[in-house]
């Protein structure tokens, strides 16, 4: 008889994302089991049972799901998986913590498509402004776009230490340079705006980060990405179903990229390393770069 394939989903959450485990069947899994409250320390131990109780065969059909919203503890899980293999048995890992990695993914490397075909540039050395980069997403996408060379600042609109805090995270745990910003009155994201030549938004669903005319005041802006697929748009002129639409008044030509453009990049991105896994011939480790090499193909 065959053996199973097997997807053993851990988070440090109280709850594993059904979105996750849809999206686990839909690839293939024959069975998801969830473990949550699951702290980085525990992780070794259940990685080690589930690759010494299945022998050579099973262990092929055997994968780790690492989900939570800690992006930073996602990753040190990653690693902690990593470390306890013992081959030949040794199994596949994928971290998706809240989805964060594949959004991010998506959200940078749909932006960076529409930089090369609009305006025969790539990220480097641009100017790139994150709001909501406090969230796991937009700190994944903040990561990803100092990664690939962009002068990166996540923008508070709020509260200027939790952004400082958030930057100080992933350029400590990330190796990255990204500095933090407090933009709380029309006059300073004006100001902001001024220099942007690039901007993400990944606020909270609902939350309108820009309006109309401070989108329009940046003459370098090229690519405006907005993922919040919540009325009112997160930033105005930016409709859910926008792929490179020019944005309305923007003084550079800037075009738009809405929440369901990036969702399909993301939805292709998961089940693509879900996949993976499933399919591979030898174990697969996948974090927030893999959801980003995977991203870049599938962008149209």
């Amino acid at each position: 008889m065959e053996k199973p394939y097997l997807l053993h989903m851990i988070t440090a959450a109280k709850n594993l994302s059904p979105f996750d485990v849809n999206m686990a069947y839909d690839a293939g899994w024959t069975a998801c089991t969830a473990y949550s409250h699951v702290a980085l320390e525990e992780v070794t131990g259940l990685v080690q049972d589930a690759i010494f109780s299945r022998g050579p065969r099973g262990v092929a059909r055997t994968g780790v799901f690492l989900g939570g919203r800690d992006i930073h503890l996602a990753m040190d899980m990653l690693a902690a998986a990593r470390a306890a293999m013992v081959p030949p048995f040794e199994v596949s890992v994928f971290a998706d913590p809240s989805g964060a990695f594949t959004t991010a993914a998506a959200m940078v490397a749909g932006a960076e498509g529409w930089l090369r075909r609009g305006f025969q540039t790539g990220l480097a050395g641009l100017r790139v402004l994150v709001f909501g980069g406090t969230g796991p997403v937009g700190s994944a996408a903040a990561i990803l776009s100092a990664r690939v060379g962009a002068q990166t600042q996540i923008v508070s609109l709020l509260d200027l230490p939790r952004a400082q805090d958030a930057a100080r995270h992933c350029n400590e745990h990330c190796g990255v340079e990204i500095t933090a910003a407090y933009a709380g009155s029309d006059e300073e994201i004006l100001t902001l705006m001024d220099t942007a030549d690039l901007v993400f938004n990944a606020a909270a669903a609902g939350v309108q980060v820009l309006r109309a005319h401070q989108v329009g005041r940046s003459a370098r802006l090229r690519v405006a990405c907005d993922v919040n697929a919540v009325p009112p748009a997160g930033i105005e002129g930016i409709g859910v179903m926008d792929n490179g639409a020019p944005l309305p008044g923007a003084a550079g030509g800037a075009l738009g990229l809405g929440a369901l453009a990036v969702g399909n990049i993301k939805y292709r991105v998961q089940q693509g390393l879900l996949r993976q896994m499933h399919e591979a011939d030898s174990p697969q480790y996948l974090g927030l770069d893999a959801a980003f090499a995977m991203a870049r193909l599938h962008v149209e």
